[in-house]
Protein backbone atom coordinates (compact mmCIF):
# COMPACT_ATOMS: atom_id res chain seq x y z
CA UNK A 1 0.00 0.00 0.00
CA UNK A 2 1.41 3.18 -0.37
CA UNK A 3 2.12 6.08 1.61
CA UNK A 4 -0.47 8.82 1.89
CA UNK A 5 0.80 11.95 2.57
CA UNK A 6 -0.90 16.16 3.39
CA UNK A 7 0.71 18.40 0.93
CA UNK A 8 0.71 21.31 3.54
CA UNK A 9 2.09 19.25 6.16
CA UNK A 10 4.94 17.58 3.94
CA UNK A 11 5.80 21.27 3.04
CA UNK A 12 5.80 22.21 6.62
CA UNK A 13 8.25 19.65 7.89
CA UNK A 14 10.16 20.94 4.37
CA UNK A 15 10.20 24.66 5.85
CA UNK A 16 11.37 23.16 9.46
CA UNK A 17 14.40 21.55 8.06
CA UNK A 18 15.85 24.31 5.71
CA UNK A 19 15.47 26.53 9.01
CA UNK A 20 17.59 24.45 10.83
CA UNK A 21 19.66 24.12 7.98
CA UNK A 22 20.07 28.30 8.14
CA UNK A 23 17.63 29.47 5.53
CA UNK A 24 16.33 32.43 6.49
CA UNK A 25 12.45 31.63 6.36
CA UNK A 26 9.61 33.25 8.15
CA UNK A 27 5.86 32.31 7.91
CA UNK A 28 2.78 34.60 7.16
CA UNK A 29 -0.61 33.74 7.98
CA UNK A 30 -3.99 35.83 8.33
CA UNK A 31 -5.57 33.37 10.64
CA UNK A 32 -5.55 30.63 8.94
CA UNK A 33 -2.45 28.92 11.43
CA UNK A 34 -5.24 25.70 11.50
CA UNK A 35 -5.17 25.64 7.09
CA UNK A 36 -1.98 25.88 6.64
CA UNK A 37 -0.94 23.09 9.15
CA UNK A 38 2.10 25.45 10.54
CA UNK A 39 1.79 24.21 14.40
CA UNK A 40 4.81 22.33 14.24
CA UNK A 41 6.54 25.21 12.74
CA UNK A 42 5.38 27.15 15.05
CA UNK A 43 6.47 25.36 17.68
CA UNK A 44 9.82 25.14 16.51
CA UNK A 45 10.21 28.69 15.79
CA UNK A 46 7.35 30.78 17.51
CA UNK A 47 9.37 34.02 16.67
CA UNK A 48 9.02 33.27 12.99
CA UNK A 49 5.28 32.90 12.52
CA UNK A 50 3.30 36.33 11.90
CA UNK A 51 -0.19 35.90 11.65
CA UNK A 52 -2.16 39.47 10.72
CA UNK A 53 -5.47 38.25 10.83
CA UNK A 54 -8.04 38.34 8.65
CA UNK A 55 -6.51 40.89 6.06
CA UNK A 56 -5.43 39.21 3.27
CA UNK A 57 -4.24 42.14 1.24
CA UNK A 58 -2.31 42.97 4.49
CA UNK A 59 -0.54 38.91 4.15
CA UNK A 60 0.76 39.90 1.05
CA UNK A 61 2.01 43.55 2.06
CA UNK A 62 3.76 42.78 5.05
CA UNK A 63 5.19 39.16 3.27
CA UNK A 64 7.31 41.91 0.55
CA UNK A 65 8.38 44.05 3.62
CA UNK A 66 9.62 40.93 5.44
CA UNK A 67 11.54 40.08 1.97
CA UNK A 68 12.49 43.34 1.29
CA UNK A 69 14.31 42.96 4.86
CA UNK A 70 16.14 39.54 3.85
CA UNK A 71 13.66 36.73 4.73
CA UNK A 72 12.13 34.11 2.99
CA UNK A 73 8.31 34.63 3.60
CA UNK A 74 6.06 32.06 2.87
CA UNK A 75 2.50 32.46 3.14
CA UNK A 76 -0.41 30.06 4.31
CA UNK A 77 -3.96 30.40 3.63
CA UNK A 78 -6.52 29.70 1.80
CA UNK A 79 -6.22 30.10 -2.02
CA UNK A 80 -10.27 31.82 -2.74
CA UNK A 81 -8.97 34.67 -0.26
CA UNK A 82 -5.38 34.64 -1.68
CA UNK A 83 -6.59 35.15 -4.94
CA UNK A 84 -10.18 37.65 -5.01
CA UNK A 85 -8.93 39.69 -1.65
CA UNK A 86 -5.12 40.22 -2.57
CA UNK A 87 -5.03 40.55 -6.36
CA UNK A 88 -3.36 44.17 -6.26
CA UNK A 89 -0.99 43.50 -3.08
CA UNK A 90 0.13 40.25 -5.37
CA UNK A 91 0.06 42.00 -8.83
CA UNK A 92 2.07 45.17 -7.43
CA UNK A 93 3.66 43.86 -4.19
CA UNK A 94 4.46 40.68 -5.34
CA UNK A 95 4.97 40.25 -9.32
CA UNK A 96 5.91 43.98 -10.45
CA UNK A 97 8.28 44.16 -7.80
CA UNK A 98 9.45 40.33 -8.27
CA UNK A 99 9.87 40.39 -4.41
CA UNK A 100 11.20 37.35 -3.00
CA UNK A 101 7.68 35.86 -1.84
CA UNK A 102 6.32 32.26 -1.92
CA UNK A 103 2.59 32.33 -1.82
CA UNK A 104 0.80 29.02 -0.89
CA UNK A 105 -3.12 28.92 -2.36
CA UNK A 106 -4.27 26.49 0.18
CA UNK A 107 -7.45 24.21 -0.49
CA UNK A 108 -7.36 24.86 -3.90
CA UNK A 109 -9.89 22.90 -6.47
CA UNK A 110 -13.21 21.68 -4.55
CA UNK A 111 -11.82 21.08 -1.23
CA UNK A 112 -13.68 23.43 0.68
CA UNK A 113 -16.74 20.66 -0.30
CA UNK A 114 -19.99 22.11 1.22
CA UNK A 115 -18.96 25.60 1.83
CA UNK A 116 -19.49 26.24 -2.16
CA UNK A 117 -18.13 28.34 -4.52
CA UNK A 118 -17.11 31.34 -2.20
CA UNK A 119 -14.37 29.01 -0.93
CA UNK A 120 -13.87 26.86 -4.14
CA UNK A 121 -10.87 28.27 -6.15
CA UNK A 122 -10.76 27.30 -9.59
CA UNK A 123 -9.44 29.93 -11.56
CA UNK A 124 -6.00 30.29 -9.00
CA UNK A 125 -3.68 29.05 -11.97
CA UNK A 126 -5.70 31.71 -15.25
CA UNK A 127 -5.24 34.93 -12.41
CA UNK A 128 -1.79 33.81 -11.65
CA UNK A 129 -0.63 32.78 -15.45
CA UNK A 130 -2.11 36.98 -15.97
CA UNK A 131 1.02 38.53 -13.88
CA UNK A 132 4.52 38.64 -15.05
CA UNK A 133 7.58 37.06 -12.96
CA UNK A 134 5.60 34.79 -10.87
CA UNK A 135 6.91 30.94 -11.14
CA UNK A 136 3.43 28.67 -11.14
CA UNK A 137 3.97 25.14 -9.75
CA UNK A 138 0.99 22.68 -9.04
CA UNK A 139 2.34 19.28 -6.54
CA UNK A 140 0.97 15.77 -7.30
CA UNK A 141 2.03 14.66 -3.98
CA UNK A 142 3.81 15.38 -0.80
CA UNK A 143 7.05 14.61 -2.30
CA UNK A 144 6.51 16.25 -5.34
CA UNK A 145 5.85 19.31 -2.76
CA UNK A 146 8.57 18.92 -0.54
CA UNK A 147 10.71 19.28 -3.41
CA UNK A 148 9.02 22.20 -5.19
CA UNK A 149 9.37 24.00 -1.58
CA UNK A 150 13.15 23.41 -1.12
CA UNK A 151 13.26 25.02 -5.30
CA UNK A 152 10.99 27.79 -4.15
CA UNK A 153 13.20 28.53 -0.82
CA UNK A 154 16.40 28.69 -2.76
CA UNK A 155 14.87 30.59 -5.87
CA UNK A 156 15.25 34.32 -5.73
CA UNK A 157 11.37 36.17 -6.93
CA UNK A 158 8.09 35.31 -6.36
CA UNK A 159 6.54 32.14 -6.49
CA UNK A 160 2.86 30.93 -6.30
CA UNK A 161 2.04 27.12 -5.26
CA UNK A 162 -1.36 25.89 -5.70
CA UNK A 163 -1.77 23.23 -2.79
CA UNK A 164 -5.44 20.82 -3.24
CA UNK A 165 -5.94 19.71 0.27
CA UNK A 166 -5.71 15.93 1.38
CA UNK A 167 -3.70 13.19 2.22
CA UNK A 168 -2.41 11.50 -1.52
CA UNK A 169 -0.80 8.72 -2.41
CA UNK A 170 2.87 9.26 -2.63
CA UNK A 171 3.30 8.14 -6.25
CA UNK A 172 6.91 9.85 -7.25
CA UNK A 173 9.83 7.85 -7.45
CA UNK A 174 12.15 7.33 -3.77
CA UNK A 175 14.76 9.37 -5.88
CA UNK A 176 12.48 11.91 -7.66
CA UNK A 177 14.14 14.90 -8.40
CA UNK A 178 12.45 18.42 -9.36
CA UNK A 179 13.30 19.99 -12.35
CA UNK A 180 11.45 23.29 -13.09
CA UNK A 181 9.31 23.10 -15.76
CA UNK A 182 9.58 19.64 -16.72
CA UNK A 183 6.29 17.49 -16.46
CA UNK A 184 6.18 14.55 -14.61
CA UNK A 185 5.73 11.34 -16.45
CA UNK A 186 3.86 8.52 -15.26
CA UNK A 187 3.36 6.36 -17.48
CA UNK A 188 4.32 5.62 -21.69
CA UNK A 189 1.90 4.58 -24.19
CA UNK A 190 0.65 5.33 -27.61
CA UNK A 191 -2.93 5.93 -28.14
CA UNK A 192 -3.46 8.96 -26.19
CA UNK A 193 -1.92 11.62 -24.48
CA UNK A 194 -3.42 13.03 -21.16
CA UNK A 195 -2.17 15.81 -18.81
CA UNK A 196 -3.50 16.48 -15.37
CA UNK A 197 -2.92 19.47 -13.32
CA UNK A 198 -0.92 18.28 -10.01
CA UNK A 199 -3.51 16.33 -8.00
CA UNK A 200 -5.79 15.27 -10.47
CA UNK A 201 -3.05 12.93 -11.85
CA UNK A 202 -3.93 10.25 -8.95
CA UNK A 203 -7.97 10.03 -10.43
CA UNK A 204 -6.14 9.74 -14.03
CA UNK A 205 -4.17 6.46 -13.10
CA UNK A 206 -7.01 5.02 -11.41
CA UNK A 207 -9.07 5.69 -14.84
CA UNK A 208 -6.26 3.86 -16.60
CA UNK A 209 -6.59 1.23 -15.26
CA UNK A 210 -9.95 0.59 -16.20
CA UNK A 211 -8.94 1.48 -19.97
CA UNK A 212 -6.20 -0.46 -20.51
CA UNK A 213 -7.48 -3.46 -22.45
CA UNK A 214 -7.94 -1.05 -25.31
CA UNK A 215 -6.14 2.45 -24.50
CA UNK A 216 -2.11 2.93 -23.81
CA UNK A 217 -1.59 6.52 -22.63
CA UNK A 218 1.20 8.96 -21.94
CA UNK A 219 0.27 10.40 -18.73
CA UNK A 220 2.03 13.80 -17.31
CA UNK A 221 1.31 15.51 -14.00
CA UNK A 222 1.56 19.12 -15.51
CA UNK A 223 3.20 20.43 -11.53
CA UNK A 224 5.12 23.59 -13.27
CA UNK A 225 2.74 25.94 -15.13
CA UNK A 226 5.60 28.61 -14.94
CA UNK A 227 8.34 27.72 -15.98
CA UNK A 228 7.22 25.33 -18.85
CA UNK A 229 9.50 22.93 -21.06
CA UNK A 230 6.67 22.06 -23.64
CA UNK A 231 9.36 19.44 -25.32
CA UNK A 232 7.76 16.20 -23.73
CA UNK A 233 4.24 17.13 -24.15
CA UNK A 234 4.83 18.01 -27.72
CA UNK A 235 6.60 15.11 -28.53
CA UNK A 236 3.71 13.25 -27.17
CA UNK A 237 1.34 14.84 -28.66
CA UNK A 238 2.78 14.22 -32.22
CA UNK A 239 3.28 11.05 -31.60
CA UNK A 240 -0.73 10.24 -30.23
CA UNK A 241 -2.78 13.18 -31.96
CA UNK A 242 -4.89 13.10 -29.12
CA UNK A 243 -5.24 14.70 -25.90
CA UNK A 244 -7.41 14.97 -22.83
CA UNK A 245 -6.18 17.19 -20.15
CA UNK A 246 -8.15 17.09 -16.36
CA UNK A 247 -8.18 19.47 -13.79
CA UNK A 248 -10.13 20.95 -10.34
CA UNK A 249 -9.75 23.97 -12.47
CA UNK A 250 -11.73 25.96 -14.88
CA UNK A 251 -11.10 24.95 -18.44
CA UNK A 252 -10.15 28.94 -19.25
CA UNK A 253 -6.55 29.72 -18.88
CA UNK A 254 -5.69 26.34 -16.90
CA UNK A 255 -4.15 23.27 -18.36
CA UNK A 256 -6.90 22.70 -20.58
CA UNK A 257 -6.34 26.69 -22.06
CA UNK A 258 -2.12 26.15 -21.88
CA UNK A 259 -2.42 22.98 -23.94
CA UNK A 260 -5.14 24.58 -26.55
CA UNK A 261 -2.04 27.07 -26.85
CA UNK A 262 0.51 24.76 -27.64
CA UNK A 263 -1.06 22.69 -29.85
CA UNK A 264 -2.16 25.73 -32.17
CA UNK A 265 1.30 27.33 -31.57
CA UNK A 266 2.47 24.16 -32.71
CA UNK A 267 0.59 24.06 -35.87
CA UNK A 268 -0.07 19.76 -34.64
CA UNK A 269 -3.29 19.37 -35.29
CA UNK A 270 -4.29 17.52 -32.45
CA UNK A 271 -7.80 16.73 -31.37
CA UNK A 272 -8.52 17.86 -27.64
CA UNK A 273 -10.74 17.29 -25.05
CA UNK A 274 -10.74 19.42 -21.67
CA UNK A 275 -11.79 18.12 -18.92
CA UNK A 276 -12.86 20.86 -16.14
CA UNK A 277 -15.07 23.33 -15.13
CA UNK A 278 -16.45 24.97 -18.41
CA UNK A 279 -17.25 28.31 -19.46
CA UNK A 280 -20.17 30.12 -17.43
CA UNK A 281 -20.50 27.05 -14.93
CA UNK A 282 -20.39 26.93 -11.16
CA UNK A 283 -19.35 23.98 -9.17
CA UNK A 284 -21.91 22.49 -6.52
CA UNK A 285 -22.29 22.94 -2.97
CA UNK A 286 -21.33 19.82 -2.70
CA UNK A 287 -18.25 17.64 -1.09
CA UNK A 288 -15.15 17.45 -3.10
CA UNK A 289 -16.51 13.48 -4.93
CA UNK A 290 -19.51 15.04 -5.69
CA UNK A 291 -18.18 18.02 -7.80
CA UNK A 292 -15.65 15.52 -9.34
CA UNK A 293 -18.31 13.19 -10.34
CA UNK A 294 -20.36 15.80 -11.64
CA UNK A 295 -17.64 17.57 -13.99
CA UNK A 296 -16.20 13.93 -14.60
CA UNK A 297 -12.92 14.28 -12.88
CA UNK A 298 -13.59 11.15 -10.73
CA UNK A 299 -11.56 7.74 -12.17
CA UNK A 300 -15.57 6.93 -13.41
CA UNK A 301 -16.14 10.24 -15.30
CA UNK A 302 -12.28 10.28 -17.16
CA UNK A 303 -12.77 6.66 -18.06
CA UNK A 304 -15.63 7.11 -19.45
CA UNK A 305 -14.97 10.27 -21.25
CA UNK A 306 -11.88 8.62 -22.55
CA UNK A 307 -13.98 5.72 -23.96
CA UNK A 308 -16.18 8.72 -25.83
CA UNK A 309 -13.35 10.03 -27.40
CA UNK A 310 -11.72 7.22 -28.65
CA UNK A 311 -14.59 6.15 -30.65
CA UNK A 312 -14.90 9.51 -31.67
Amino acid sequence: MMDKADLREKQIETLISLTEQGMNTIYVVSDSVSTSKVKPYMKRFPDRVVNVGIAEQNLVGIAAGLANAGFIPFTGNAAPFLISRSAEQIKIDAAYSCANIKLNGMHSGFSYGPDGITHHEVNDISVMRGYPSIEIFVPCDGRDCARITEYAASRHGPVYMSLNSGSFPVITAVDYRFCPGKPVQFAVGKDLTVIALGSAVHDVLEAAVSVKSFCSMDIFSLNSIRPLDAGPLLESIRKTGRVITVEQHSTHGGCGSLVAEMIAEHGLGARLKRLGIPEGIYTKNAAASCNKRFFALDAEGISGEIRIFLKK
